[in-house]
């Protein structure tokens, strides 16, 4: 007999359904059957009363009025108080940022509705773009119940002028679309510049992976940041890429919508924008998903999964049955996995998750591949135990033992102050700021008083220990000797290190290789707390509680620290301990002066993602 899943040839596909219909019709014996009060036609927006759900092995055969099915079932369970809604799926995740291993992800987020995910994969494969698809298909081959659609990224990559443990071009993008039917086409392309300028030293790369993706008809996600002129937007989908999940605001989701863009909301964004959508009497929402994309394990603990998102947008005024069409049949449709996941119906994956509340998506339990997998809040199945191999857990190859030396800023001779390429984070200006910052003993140094600290990025993946340096403001540490190292910045993943002195950053960057990747803190010159992030400096082995109380352990040593804040730097961030770091080396739109790691291109690691130039730390 084929092992069901989805890490199978297309031919197993056919068998595996070849035997479906057989039960379908009766003539093979199911498994089991589950009865419900009630059970939403995602299709039709409609609630049939009093309905059995039949299945054989992880798949559903058939669905039909209570009673009505004329074959064998070994086994019948029956809920007659609720409600039958399909098992809710993420259109756009990074697990990677949930900081946890798929097997615990799924212990995580299945009692919490989340049946499937389409993991946009550049996280990962940005540390070992090689293994990338079986990293995420090990959990599942090893019997997790969660599945897991892959998306390689397209940021691998994130731009011309960074170098990582990975590289997609033609060849490799068309091999995973070729090979692998969990693979449902092209993650989120987030170099615009590559896309529309010919003359951006990543176009070729880009439009190859987007050729590749047409040949083998899958889907090419979008990511529009910062796109609001009308030409820009129908640039964006003249180019085929197919959705958006950077929407903030009404009118850009409004404007995505009429130009046929699959429209991705996060949840900071619906009290804005579902209300809106609303009073400007849109109709139809069949192009509309929600989804995570960041989330981590701890806020998951507090706030929920997909159900979450569903429950935040009934909260802002849409119905239930909308609302879980868009976590259900809608981004299925989309991603054109719907023969799998999405609804329960026959030849679909048995995902139901059970309401005893629909209003307020309260969930009583959850099928995953017809096996009761939670009970409320608690996950019932047992978790695969996976040993994790040297290529998963040994990623953190700077090479050698980083000194003070390393993250120095070497003034010109002679002078006693120096001109200094200034930024903050979330910096999208035209232009970066120029201060003049003091000379001692031939380095330029850090201005307190002015908020201006060190920022550092150090190449994780070559070996040699390349380190690049500049100058920040509104951010970091003020106390004295004291420095925070992480392996988490998106989306080329090298360590970045913010501190006030350069022995701190060392030592704190030395202490996070021991510990092969998470968060380090150096307080007074001394490492006070670390959080273990093991696998690839992204993601643990470990459950979501255990994060947790380790995550709340060092935010608490943290609070001990003075952290600089500036409110026109920060945005919408707020003080204390800067997590919205691991965002602040991204080099897609809108981002134009940036630091990365020391590259071919970037030699100092400073340049303009927008249009290559480069220029010097300090003049």
């Amino acid at each position: 007999m084929i092992e069901d899943d989805l890490i199978i040839s297309a031919h197993d596909e056919v068998a595996i359904r070849q035997r479906l219909l057989l039960v379908a019709m009766g003539r093979e014996p199911a498994d089991l059957a589950i009865e419900v009060g009630r059970l939403l036609a995602v299709h039709a927006n409609h609630w049939m009363e009093n309905q059995e759900i039949v299945i054989s092995g992880r798949r559903i055969a058939y669905v039909g009025p209570l009673g009505s099915y004329r074959g064998t079932v070994a086994k019948r369970v029956s809920y007659p108080q609720l409600s039958a809604v399909p098992g809710f799926g993420e259109v756009h995740k990074h697990i990677e940022s949930t900081h946890l291993t798929p097997e615990y992800e799924a212990a995580l987020v299945l009692p919490r509705g989340n049946t499937w995910t389409c993991e946009a994969s550049h996280e990962f494969a940005n540390v070992n773009g090689t293994r990338n698809t079986e990293f995420w298909q090990k959990a599942r081959l090893a019997g997790s119940p969660l599945k897991i659609f892959i998306q390689p990224g397209s940021a691998v990559p994130p731009s011309a002028w960074e170098e990582s443990g990975g590289y997609y071009d033609y060849d490799e993008q068309k091999q995973f679309l070729r090979d692998d039917l969990s693979v449902t086409g092209l993650d989120e392309v987030m170099d615009w510049p590559s896309v529309w300028d010919p003359d951006n030293p990543g176009y070729a790369r880009m439009w190859g992976m987007i050729r590749a993706t047409f040949e083998m008809r899958g889907v090419v996600e979008g990511h529009g940041s910062g796109l609001v002129d009308p030409h820009d937007i129908s640039a964006f989908a003249a180019a085929g890429l197919s959705s958006d999940h950077e929407v903030w605001a009404l009118d850009e989701a409004w404007d995505r919508l009429m130009r046929g863009l699959f429209t991705e909301l996060r949840p900071f964004s619906y009290d804005a924008i579902i209300p809106g959508l609303i009073a400007r009497g849109l109709k139809d929402w069949s192009n509309i998903a929600f989804t995570t994309d960041d989330r981590s394990a701890s806020d998951t603990l507090r706030d929920g999964a997909s159900d979450h998102n569903v429950r935040h947008a009934i909260h802002h005024g849409l119905s239930p049955e909308i609302a879980i069409q868009c976590a259900t049949i809608n981004p299925a449709r989309h991603m054109r996995i719907d023969q799998w996941v999405g609804s329960i119906t026959p030849g679909r994956y048995a995902d139901i998750v059970l309401l005893d509340d629909v209003a307020s998506i309260s969930i009583a339990h959850v099928y995953a591949d017809g096996r009761l997998v939670s009970k409320g809040k608690a996950f019932t199945a047992p978790i695969p135990a996976i040993d994790w191999p040297d290529w998963a857990t040994r990623t953190m190859n700077i090479g050698r033992v980083l000194s003070a030396d390393d993250f120095a800023i070497r003034a010109e001779p002679g002078r006693e102050t120096m001109n200094a390429a200034v930024l903050r984070p979330f910096h999208w200006n035209e232009d970066f700021l120029t201060l003049q910052l003091p000379v001692v003993d031939g380095l330029v140094q850090r201005d307190p008083a002015q908020m201006i600290t060190k920022w550092s990025l150090v190449d994780r993946y070559r070996g040699d220990g390349a380190v690049s340096a500049m100058f920040w403001t509104g951010c970091g540490p003020a106390d004295p000797d004291t420095a925070l190292a992480c392996s988490v910045a998106h989306d080329s993943h090298n360590v970045w290190c913010i501190g006030s002195s350069d022995a701190a950053m060392a030592k704190a960057v030395n202490q996070l290789q021991e510990i092969n990747g998470g968060w380090v803190l150096v307080h007074h010159g001394e490492v006070v707390a670390h959080i273990h992030l093991e696998v690839a400096g992204l993601m643990t082995a470990r459950t979501a509680e255990a994060l947790d109380a380790e995550t709340q352990a060092f935010l608490a040593r943290a609070a001990e620290v003075t952290w600089m804040y500036q409110p026109a730097a920060m945005n919408r961030w707020k003080p204390g301990f800067p997590e919205f770091l691991i965002f602040a080396t991204l080099t897609c739109s809108p981002w134009r002066w940036v630091l990365v790691a020391p590259s071919e291109r970037a030699p100092n690691g400073f340049v303009n993602v927008q249009t290559g130039e480069t220029h010097k730390v300090v003049w």
